[in-house]
């Protein structure tokens, strides 16, 4: 069974930084086989991509918002996908999901969540 746990988040300042983690484990799960992509979802809206990162090739894509100030990276031999965010920004409040996706195989962690107050 394939298992996402995210770890990293917390409360910060404005301005300030946070890298988030997503080890993923599990029989048969081949890692470098899937898109890793982080997504994050506020209260009262909908859950939306922040960045996500593919299986071969590494290309990368980021939501308009977020471009400049995160950056997403994977670590195949760990198992692992970061997000290092940078800036942070109050409207960057939100539970953060990490996501594993290929055909026919979707998984979703727990999530964390990141709050940005003073």
């Amino acid at each position: 069974q394939v298992q996402l746990v995210e770890s990293g988040g917390g409360l910060v300042q404005p301005g300030g930084s946070l890298r988030l983690s997503c080890v993923a484990s599990g029989l048969a799960f081949t890692f470098r086989t899937y898109d890793m992509g982080w997504y994050r979802q506020a209260p009262g809206k909908e859950r939306e991509l922040v960045a996500v990162v593919a299986s071969a090739g590494g290309s990368i894509n980021y939501a308009h918002s977020v471009k400049g100030r995160f950056t997403i990276s994977r670590d195949n031999a760990k198992n692992t996908v970061y997000l290092q965010m940078n800036s942070l920004k109050p409207e960057d409040t939100a539970v953060y999901y990490c996501n594993a996706d290929r055909v026919r195989r979707n998984y979703w962690g727990q999530g964390t969540q990141v709050t940005v107050s003073s």
